[in-house]
């Protein structure tokens, strides 16, 4: 069966259904325009989830690809709003994460994409990793500085991504200020993004497209697998 089948790109439906939720976001205008939300966001993204299951097993076979509703690759739409001062109910974007089997939650590293009617791009790494990974991370970048900095030269991943995330203002604790490498020592994160547009998500091949951004990021992503002693 070929995977791919039932995905024919996210269209323009898509973002035109997150961009009403983000002007009525609550709860009554979301229960009547629910089986929109099932039809134009939910079936299209499960179905992206679906085709990736072979590319994945391909580029990082210990990352998985589940086109579930909930527990999956898919993020839910409705907001934890416990600890929030803005209590809005739902999401305004899709959020797909592909995690690594071995991952309990989403600061692992891991491949996202990210679809918003005025921000849509693909992630890779790992954002905000507990301190007991993001010390693995940067001693791994002080034992092996040439692996890391031939990582980020790379013209695959070079062409394609851009480092992103905050920074300490200073030098982490246990490592010296004046250390070569110190601007990525100082990282909290340890992301790379590509920004797309539109057009480019509602194409038919965007799984061809999407599985060469994720290959693209094999040198990131396994340096970072590395320094925290998980397969890729």
């Amino acid at each position: 069966m070929d995977t791919n089948e039932n995905f024919t790109g996210f269209k323009s439906f898509v973002i035109d259904f997150l961009r009403e939720l983000s002007e009525n976001n609550n709860r009554p205008w979301f229960t009547k325009n629910k089986a929109r939300y099932e039809e134009e966001v939910l079936t299209p993204a499960l179905n992206y989830i679906t085709a990736m299951i072979e590319p994945f097993a391909e580029i990082a076979p210990n990352f998985t690809a589940i086109p579930k509703r909930t527990s999956g690759s898919l993020m839910r739409i409705y907001r934890d709003t416990r600890f929030s001062k803005d209590k809005t109910p739902y999401k305004t974007n899709i959020g797909i994460q592909f995690r690594h089997r071995l991952a309990k939650d989403v600061h692992v590293p891991g491949y996202y994409l990210h679809i918003a009617p005025q921000d849509i791009f693909v992630g890779i790494g790992t954002w905000r990793p507990p301190s007991d990974a993001l010390l693995k991370i940067r001693e791994h970048i002080v034992e092996f500085p040439k692996k890391w900095q031939s990582m980020l030269i790379n013209k695959k991943f070079q062409n394609k991504y851009t480092i992103a995330g905050e920074k300490l203002k200073t030098a982490p604790r246990g490592f010296p200020k004046d250390h070569k490498l110190i601007d990525d020592l100082k990282r909290k994160d340890f992301i790379a993004v590509r920004n797309l547009d539109a057009a480019e998500i509602q194409k038919s091949n965007f799984i061809k497209r999407s599985a060469k951004l994720f290959e693209a990021a094999t040198p990131f992503m396994k340096f970072l697998c590395d320094a925290l002693g998980i397969p890729l």
